[in-house]
This record gives structure tokens, sequence and C-alpha cells, in this order.
């Protein structure tokens, strides 16, 4: 299959090429030229000009749509027009399936700006004639994982932490590679094309017991003490200080954190059967500490 990858050069995107190169005809999108790849043809497009998207997708039997906005001010409405075109694109082009990496996260008026965005360009990708198959997945255990990274710089940079009470929410972090099996195993399979599933690891922690894990993989001992004045705002900056995420990237990433996200439906693990990665072992493939 002619498979169109658009955000190719992103955290999943760069981990996804490899696993879909070997097995199909892969066309990578980026904004900007790339070097070249094995298996992999580059095309530079923007999914809001509409002429590049057409290029991109001539010949498309399924389109990747894994593109975010993140840190631009405007990143709900960027991903929502860029969904639309992509959609429209896709229909024209006649795909026969657009695959979309979401985040899980109950739909309602507390859903946080991030992952309401989220939701509503799934809705956009889904608003034309072509199925969309979504997963949708909490934290991605990797590195280049602005959420994973930021857990890591507080572990490393803050003996002490004064932290707001999402640290008691509960999530189900997923290892990269395993989130990576998935995505790729959906590619033109038509008992998926049209459904959602979710994605989780094998454990259901609190951001609190992920922070102490990593503390102890980083053979560290941290003290956390949770207050309820620390509002979203004030701890997108106070990350800003202390992480190397940036508070327009941080501050959504922070306002998500309030929403529990766990993976209710399992149909994906009989779909798609592996034994999943356990998170300290993708924590310390993370840091690149395997064998230690």
């Amino acid at each position: 299959m002619r498979v169109v990858l658009f955000g190719a050069t992103g955290f999943i995107g760069r981990a996804l090429l490899p696993a879909l190169a070997p097995e199909h005809e892969v066309v990578a999108v980026s904004r900007s030229p790339q070097p070249p790849q094995k298996g992999v043809t580059w095309v530079v497009a923007d999914v809001t000009d509409t002429p590049a998207v057409r290029r991109a997708l001539e010949g498309a039997d399924v389109v990747y749509y894994l593109v975010h906005s993140l840190g631009s001010p405007d990143f709900e409405e960027r991903d929502v027009a860029g969904a639309q075109t992509t959609a429209s694109e896709a229909e024209t082009a006649g795909v026969r399936q657009i695959v979309y990496l979401g985040g899980l996260g109950e739909e309602g008026e507390e859903l946080s700006p991030h992952l309401r965005s989220r939701l509503e360009t799934g809705r956009a990708l889904a608003s034309g004639a072509v199925p969309l198959t979504t997963l949708r997945a909490a934290v991605v255990v990797g590195k280049g994982s602005a959420a994973f990274e930021t857990i890591v710089a507080l572990v490393d940079r803050l003996p002490v932490m004064v932290a707001p009470r999402w640290v008691s929410t509960p999530t189900q972090p997923i290892a990269l590679a395993d989130a990576v099996q998935y995505l790729a195993a959906v590619a033109g399979r038509e008992e998926t094309i049209g459904e959602s599933y979710d994605l989780g690891g094998p454990e259901v922690m609190t951001y609190r017991q992920m922070i102490e894990r990593v503390a102890g993989i980083r053979g560290k001992q941290r003290v956390i003490i949770e207050v309820p004045v620390l509002t979203p705002f004030l701890s997108s900056l106070w990350l800003h200080l202390v992480t190397p995420v940036g508070a327009s990237v941080a501050r959504p990433l922070i306002e998500g954190l309030r929403n529990p996200t766990v993976a209710e439906d399992t149909r994906i693990r009989d779909l798609v059967p592996f034994p999943l990665t356990p998170f300290d072992r993708a924590a310390r493939e993370a840091l690149g500490m395997l064998g230690r």
C-alpha cells in the first residue's frame, strides 16, 4: 500500500517510519526538507496548504495524521484547519483510511483545551467520506515525549516538589514501541476502519507515582508535597522555570493532567496481541539506561 504520514518528523512519526517502511510504500510529509531515508520518500508540505496536501496524497491508500501545533497560541484552530484540509483532500484522492493518534480523556465541559483540541481534530478528520481509525493514548513514554521529559526534568532538578493536585490524577502511560506497534498494525486492516481504540500500558498509576518511579530509576529520593492552590497557569510557569519545556507547551499539557486518562476500551489488545512493556522498562529505555 501507499502510506502517507503527516507529522513524520515528530516524536511519534520518527518512530513509526521504520515500522511502516518494510511493508509499505511510505511518503513522509514534513514542513521542511529532510535528509534521504531508506524506504521513505520525503515530501515538503504544510497541512493547511491545500495544493501541497493534494500533491502529497496522490495515489495514497492510507493516511496517518500525527500533526499537532502545541506551542502555538492558536493551536486549537490550526489543528482543526489542518485536519479539515487533510480530510477533504483525502476524499478527493480516493484514500481508503485515515489513522489518527488522539488523546485519552472523557468528553465533557471539564476537558482541557489540549485534550479538547485532540477530540475536535479527530472530528474534523472524520468529517469527510474517508473512514477514520482513531487510536487514543495518554502519556507515551519515550525519548522526545514532552510529558515524559518534563517528569524527568522535575526529578533531576527538584529535590522537594510543591506540586498541584494533578499529581494524584490517574493515567495509563504506554511505551513508545508499543504505541508504534499498534499504529502500524491498523494500516489497511479492514476490521479497524472506522473504529476507535484506547491505548494503554500494563499499569494504571498517578503522575506522582510516575515521578517516584523515575526518581528510583535515577537513584534519587524526592519529596512531593501536594497543595491545592497551584493553579494550572501557575503550574505551567513553574514548569517553565525548572524544565526544558516552554510555557506555551507546558500550560496546555498541565491543564490536561487534571483529566483522568485511563484506557476503558481494551479491544485493541485482542486485535493486536503482544506483551505490553512495563513502565520501568519503557522509562529505562527512554533514558538510555536499559541493562543498568
